[in-house]
């Protein structure tokens, strides 16, 4: 690999990562329900990636790691488009980039892996986010937006931990969770009325930028990106999610959210870094 081309795979992340943060807006643009939009965009993001892997001559795996992380992505998928619609994009986007944590539990509890200083601290400086987010949905009316938003991220761990094992293949994984998706939930899209243009083209939209481009760009840029850059690119996504609901939509974030946010991103990308530097990591997670 020529040196002065490396600079095309930390530039796939960051494109990733800006396709990864438009789900939001999208999905408060669409008036259908969480489920038929979690069809439709999974159903043509899985065609997007289908073709890809045509092109590229890649093959599809199947293995019980493969199945795992499919079924993880379906719940990451499905849970973030409910949450979105029950909470504000701030909080449904920054209450699935908790998955770290849930990932230094499962570890700890299933491989009985010892916990260290900076696992304990990332998971007290996140709980501390998340509590904020919680008073806030107790005051707002968005706490079952929140719970979701969690579980979501409770998925988007299992997505980590099935994409580093052994004979994981995470473009397979994505490619068959969101085909599968696509074949459960698209039907509910007959109960929908409104089809007009705007909506076509916001679920044309989430399908195709949002779910098949981004993942076809992050698996190329991760690569080859050093891991403390893939992290902090990653890191955009939370930030950049709320941003473009609030600059086109017009959704407000809450102080105690806004608050939340902060601590939860930091802590996350920070924790990153440190355990980039510490060790390379075998693979890297994809985005829910």
């Amino acid at each position: 690999m020529e040196k002065t081309r490396e600079w095309r795979y930390p530039l796939c992340v960051f494109l990733a990562s800006v396709c990864f943060s438009t789900g939001g807006l999208f999905i408060k643009m669409i008036p259908w329900s969480a489920l038929a939009i979690n069809g439709a965009r999974n159903l043509i993001g899985a065609a997007v990636i289908g073709i890809y892997l045509l092109v590229t001559g890649r093959k599809i795996i199947f293995n019980l790691t493969v199945m795992i992380g499919a079924l993880s992505m379906i719940g990451v998928t499905t849970l973030f488009a409910i949450a979105n619609k029950l909470t504000t994009a701030a909080n449904a986007i920054v209450l699935q980039f908790t998955a770290p944590v849930f990932v230094i539990l499962f570890v700890a509890v299933l491989y009985k892996q010892r916990t260290g200083k900076a696992d304990i601290a990332t998971c007290v400086a996140v709980l501390l986010g998340v509590v904020l987010f919680f008073v806030d949905g107790i005051r707002a009316g968005n706490l079952w937006g929140n719970v979701i938003a969690i579980l979501s991220g409770v998925c988007y761990a299992g997505v980590f931990m099935m994409n580093t094992g052994k004979n994981a293949d995470a473009i397979s994984s994505c490619f068959i969770g969101q085909l599968t998706a696509g074949v459960i939930f698209t039907p509910f899209c007959f109960l929908e009325t409104d089809f007009s243009f705007p909506v076509i083209a916001s679920v044309i939209g989430l399908g195709v930028i949002q779910v098949g481009l981004a993942y076809i760009l992050f698996t190329i840029g991760i690569r080859h990106t050093p891991p403390v850059t893939a992290s902090l690119l990653t890191g955009l996504e939370p930030i950049l999610n709320p941003l473009l609901v609030a600059a086109f939509y017009g959704e407000k974030v809450s102080t105690l959210s806004v608050i939340g946010s902060v601590i939860v991103v930091f802590s996350i990308v920070a924790y990153n870094v440190y355990l980039s530097k510490r060790r390379k990591p075998k693979n890297s997670v994809l985005e829910g």
